[in-house]
């Protein structure tokens, strides 16, 4: 299980680990060099290639020299930092390291040929350290001479930058070889967190069921790359998309992290989708190869040029239908949010409930939001006003028959949504688009309730609407290519970003999103690690804005129970089934935020 590391106070003082041998000295040992140099530490790097060893010193010659244009280091420190390394291909050059990362490529077999070797060379209180994600440490350490100095560093790259270090120790491990590496994490600057050995550890092992079920995704041509990367930066507000961030590790690499994940848990989520397999066995793997998911200007490259898959400039080819008033049915925060959204544009809305109070009342929230926003100087006073008096409240969906687009934002119930749309189909004229903001519902049950299929699409905005930038634009096997059209077109009105997917359960962010939230629980459920650790790992390890159980808590179990349901139903999988820890806090009425009890507890308002 996973805690959070603070040194203990050992009998004797730890090792202060001054000497560091880092062996492989790709984009990671590089990363790890210098990260150890700028701290103090005399650092030894080794790589096969003379040649990779050279280009692992003009490295950090050249990145210490962009820190002190920055300011981040003195011209003095520079040459301090750089005087501490030095590098070679000979493994007995660590013959007086206290530490030895190895950073080799993922294969036991290379991995066990070093520690083999080492065993031999280095001093016997040496700790060795294996820079793995997915392999299994206690395998390395049990045919090692000396098991309990083995344990597992994990950095995340870029390691300069990344502050989360998962320190991995085997059932063989010596307390006082954590200990010995938490205090050299902690000295560097970085965020240890203590894990058990099993492939992926925390961050990487809730990352790449994620990134693996992106590419399957992809595979399926459910949507196009740039539609899921797009989907997950702009709806989850991740640094990278998924398919992206493949490129960025390296496709091989995350094969065979995902072959050790599936060998453990059995779990179809982690059999590496067969597109990794093909890509890596074409040489496909990534920014190292110049092309993986997507093609760069050069192997390494980090810039992305337009290929055969690149989206034609332009979009969609049919030409939308002519939208002026817009009818936003609900009350709730979401249609508030959307109506504020369509009259910022320009749009005539029509807002309807159930009845004329609900309606006023909705008015009054989308007033109070423009208040905040005049405050905070993102919009006059006269904009306000006029923003605002351009929606018309109504107590009957009546109201909603010159409306060029009707968009329904009520309850999460088909029923209730199949009776608006039958309402709908009777009150709003011909040629009306009508939208629902279904986020886990088939679309298609709504289109049927109606006597025009053809005119029903998705329009999965996200809360809060005025802030988010994305819309999934959903089509049913019956929606006409005019209504796609129209709706992205009015997109693109609204400066919303839309990302085409089908009518299947979770779109695009909702399929990949929970069952990663799913994920998570689950090692919480196992006692593999807490939840501050996990948060921890994925806010500083994957660079998420919030941790999974922070976000389950602001979602609300409720609806992220109902949702992993209907992604299980959907889908069969086995391994989308709920976590039954989560079905145990919904039922005790532990709902998150909302009701100041779900994975934590909060303070009432």
């Amino acid at each position: 299980m996973a805690t959070p590391l603070s040194p203990s106070t050992p009998a004797t003082p730890a090792p202060a680990l001054p000497t560091v041998a880092v062996v492989g000295l790709g984009t990671m040992g590089t990363g790890i060099a210098e990260v150890l140099v700028r701290a103090g530490r005399t650092v030894i790097g080794i790589d096969v290639s003379e040649a990779q060893a050279v280009r692992c010193g003009a490295a950090l010659e050249a990145s210490t020299a962009r820190a002190v244009a920055r300011g981040r280091l003195t011209e003095e420190q520079r040459s301090e930092a750089l005087a501490r390394l030095t590098t070679g291909t000979d493994l007995r050059a660590a013959a007086d390291a206290d530490l030895v990362i190895e950073v080799a490529p993922e294969s036991y077999e290379i991995k066990q040929g070093i520690f083999a070797e080492l065993d031999t060379i280095v001093r016997a209180d040496t700790i060795l350290a294996t820079g793995t994600n997915a392999l299994s440490v206690t395998r390395l350490a049990a045919e090692s001479a000396r098991p309990e100095r083995v344990l597992g560093v994990h950095f995340f790259n870029p390691a300069q930058a990344m502050k989360l270090v998962e320190v991995v120790s085997s059932v063989l491990t010596a307390p006082a070889a954590v200990d010995a590496v938490t205090r050299l994490a902690l000295d560097l600057g970085k965020e240890p967190v203590a894990v058990g050995d099993r492939p992926g550890f925390v961050a990487d092992g809730l990352l790449f069921g994620y990134l693996n079920q992106a590419a399957a995704m992809y595979e399926a041509k459910y949507a196009s790359r740039e539609d899921i990367d797009a989907a997950m930066r702009l709806g989850c507000g991740l640094p990278m998309g998924p398919l992206a961030l493949l490129d960025l590790i390296g496709v091989d690499t995350a094969r065979t992290v995902l072959d050790a994940m599936y060998a453990e848990s059995r779990d179809r989520l982690h059999a590496p989708a067969p597109i990794l397999k093909q890509l890596s066995e074409a040489g496909l793997t990534g920014r190292k190869a110049g092309r993986g998911f997507y093609t760069y200007d050069a192997p390494g490259g980090a810039t992305v040029v337009p290929d055969a898959l690149t989206p034609a400039a332009g979009g969609v080819g049919a030409v939308g239908r002519d939208v002026r008033t817009v009818g936003v049915a609900g009350s709730g925060t979401m249609a508030s949010g959307i109506a504020e959204v369509f009259a910022k544009a320009g749009y005539d809305v029509v807002l309807a409930a159930r009845t004329a109070d609900k309606a006023e009342a909705a008015r009054a929230r989308i007033g109070r939001s423009l208040a905040r926003s005049v405050d905070k100087g993102r919009m006059t006073s006269e904009a306000a006003a006029k923003t605002l008096d351009r929606i018309t409240p109504a107590g009957s969906y009546d109201a909603f028959v010159d409306v060029d687009l009707a968009v329904e934002a009520v309850a999460e119930d088909l029923e209730v949504k199949r009776q608006l749309f039958a309402t709908l189909d009777k009150v709003c004229k011909p040629g009306a688009v009508l939208a629902t903001t279904t986020s886990s519902l088939p679309v298609v049950a709504c289109a049927r309730a109606t006597s025009r299929p053809q005119d029903v699409i998705g329009m999965h905005f996200f809360n809060p609407a005025p802030a988010m930038k994305l819309v999934e634009v959903v089509r049913t096997v019956l929606t006409s290519d005019e209504v796609h059209a129209t709706v992205r077109e009015v997109c693109g009105t609204l400066r919303k970003h839309p990302v085409d997917c089908g009518d299947r359960a979770g779109f695009i962010v909702n399929a990949l999103l929970f069952p990663y939230l799913n994920n998570a629980i689950k090692m919480v459920q196992d006692h593999y690690a807490s939840l501050d650790d996990i948060d921890a790992a994925m806010k500083l390890g994957g660079g998420y804005p919030m941790g999974p159980f922070e976000l389950l808590d602001v979602v609300g179990l409720d609806v992220s129970l109902a949702i992993e349901k209907v992604l299980h139903r959907e889908f069969r999988e086995p391994g989308l089934a709920p976590a039954p820890l989560l079905e145990h806090l919904v039922a005790a009425g532990c709902l998150g935020r909302k009701t100041g009890r779900g994975f934590r507890e909060y303070a009432r308002r």
